[in-house]
C-alpha cells in the first residue's frame, strides 16, 4: 500500500489531502511512522527520527495514528486479496506476497490480475497500492517499490540487468548497514557489481553463506514459496518515552499496560505463552533484556504482568536511572487447546479468564476503547497520564 496510514487517515477526513501529513510522535524520542508523499518531497521518510523530520517538514500536520483503524482496513484487504488467489502471504500490515501459480498462465496474466487488484482496492478502500509481478518474491517486492504510489511493474528474469542491477546493494534482502558497509569496502555500490564480483573473492570478504545468499539475489534467484499460514514465534509490546520514567507506581502501570497488550494479542490469535520476556532501557542507554519460563502456559494479564513485574524487582538495577523504553513479550507459543488443563485450577486465573473473554467480547463489538481497567484509566495530570501522553510512536513504519 502506498503511504498505508496517512492514506487511510486523508480518506477518512479529505480535509488532509494535498497537505504535507507524518503519522507519529513529536515529541524528542518520537519516530516518524510513515508520512504522505506531500511531505516526503521535503525529505522526511518512515523510521526518521521526529525531531529531524520537523526540521525538514515545520509545517506538517501530525497526527498520532489509529492501530484499530488501520488493522480493520488490512483485514479488508486480505479479504480482497483472497479474491485473487487462496495463497497469500501477508509480509506486514500494508504487503503481502500473492502466488498466481495455476491462475496467471503467464506475467502479461499477472499483470492482468494485478490491475484487477488494484482496482478492487480503490473501489472498496478508496486507497491505493502498488503492485510488483515477477517470477519470485524477492523480483516481486523490488518491482512493488519501482513506480510508487499507484503503480504496476512487470519484472521479467531478461529484465533483471536493466531494472535490478542498477539498484544500490542495500536493497538485497540481508543486506543492512554493517554489510553494506563490508560491500562497499569491496567497491560494490550496485547489485550489478555485486553480479559479476568472482564468488571466492565476495566469500572470503563476507563469508560463504551470505555470499551465496546475495549472489543469487542479485541474478534475479529466489526460490521461497509463498507461505500461506506461518506460526508466530513470539508477541511482544514496546513503547519508548519521551521523558525517563522515575515514579515506580508509573512504571508498575506501563508493565500492566503492556502486559494488557500482549495478552490480548494471544487470545485474539490462538496461542498461549510458556515463556515471558521484560525489557527495559534506561536514558543513558542501559538495557536488559530477561525471561521466564512459566509453571503453565497462559494469555491472562494476571500470569504475564506478575512474571514481569518479579523480573524488573529481581532482575534489574536502575541505581536512580529512569526507564525510557519498556517492553513486555511472550514466547515459547503454543496454540491454544494444545495444553493440558490443570486438574485442580487457580480460582482467581479462572475468573481472569471469565472477565477476559467478557472484555473481549465487547472490545470485538465496540472498539478496544470500550472497556479498559480501572489502574490504566489515567486520570488528568497524574503520573499515568503524563506517561501516556510521552509515549513515542508504537506504530510499525509502513512504507
Amino acid at each position: 500500500m502506498d503511504a498505508f496510514y496517512a492514506a487511510v487517515e486523508v480518506r477518512d477526513n479529505p480535509s488532509l489531502a494535498g497537505k504535507p501529513l507524518i503519522i507519529g510522535h513529536k515529541g524528542p524520542r518520537g519516530v516518524v511512522s510513515t508520512c504522505s508523499y506531500e511531505a516526503r518531497r521535503f525529505g522526511v521518510h518512515s523510521a526518521m527520527p521526529s525531531v529531524t523530520a520537523r526540521r525538514l517538514c515545520p509545517g506538517a500536520v501530525w497526527l498520532p495514528g489509529r492501530m484499530q483503524q488501520y488493522a480493520s482496513v488490512s483485514r479488508a484487504l486480505r479479504r480482497l486479496f483472497a479474491t485473487i488467489t487462496p495463497v497469500v502471504e501477508p509480509l506486514s500490515i500494508d504487503e503481502a506476497f500473492l502466488d498466481l501459480t495455476g491462475i496467471a498462465r503467464n506475467l502479461a496474466a499477472g499483470r492482468q490480475a494485478g490491475l484487477a487488484l488494484k482496482d478492487a482496492i480503490q473501489a472498496a478502500e478508496r486507497i491505493t497500492g502498488s503492485v510488483g509481478v515477477s517470477p519470485n518474491k524477492f523480483l516481486a517486492k523490488i518491482a512493488s517499490d519501482m513506480d510508487k504510489p499507484d503503480g504496476l511493474v512487470v519484472l521479467a528474469r531478461e529484465d533483471v540487468p536493466r531494472l535490478l542491477w542498477p539498484l544500490p546493494v542495500r536493497r538485497l534482502w540481508g543486506v543492512g548497514p554493517r554489510m553494506e558497509e563490508r560491500l562497499l569496502r569491496l567497491s560494490l555500490k550496485t547489485v550489478g557489481e555485486l553480479a559479476a564480483i568472482p564468488g571466492p573473492r565476495l566469500e572470503n570478504a563476507i563469508g560463504r553463506r551470505a555470499a551465496v545468499h546475495l549472489k543469487k539475489l542479485a541474478h534475479g534467484q529466489d526460490n521461497r514459496p509463498v507461505v500461506t499460514d506461518s506460526a508466530p514465534r513470539s508477541i511482544s509490546e514496546e513503547r519508548t518515552y519521551a521523558r525517563d520514567l522515575h515514579d515506580l507506581d508509573a512504571i508498575d502501570r506501563a508493565f500492566l499496560a503492556r502486559a494488557e497488550g500482549v495478552s490480548r494479542d494471544l487470545r485474539r490469535k490462538g496461542y498461549l505463552a510458556r515463556t515471558v520476556t521484560l525489557k527495559v532501557r534506561t536514558g543513558d542507554f542501559t538495557t536488559w533484556t530477561r525471561s521466564h519460563t512459566l509453571s503453565q502456559a497462559t494469555d491472562l494479564t494476571e500470569t504475564l504482568v506478575a512474571a514481569a513485574r518479579d523480573m524488573f524487582h529481581q532482575r534489574v538495577h536502575l541505581a536512580g536511572r529512569g526507564v525510557r523504553l519498556l517492553g513486555v513479550g511472550a514466547g515459547n507459543l503454543v496454540p491454544r487447546g494444545e495444553t493440558q488443563e490443570d486438574l485442580f485450577p487457580d480460582e482467581s486465573l479462572v475468573r481472569a479468564r471469565r472477565l477476559a473473554r467478557a472484555t473481549d467480547a465487547i472490545r470485538t463489538r465496540y472498539g478496544d476503547a470500550a472497556v479498559t481497567r480501572a489502574r490504566l484509566s489515567a486520570r488528568p495530570g497524574s503520573d499515568a497520564a503524563e506517561a501516556a501522553d510521552d509515549e513515542a510512536s508504537s506504530l510499525p513504519a509502513v512504507d
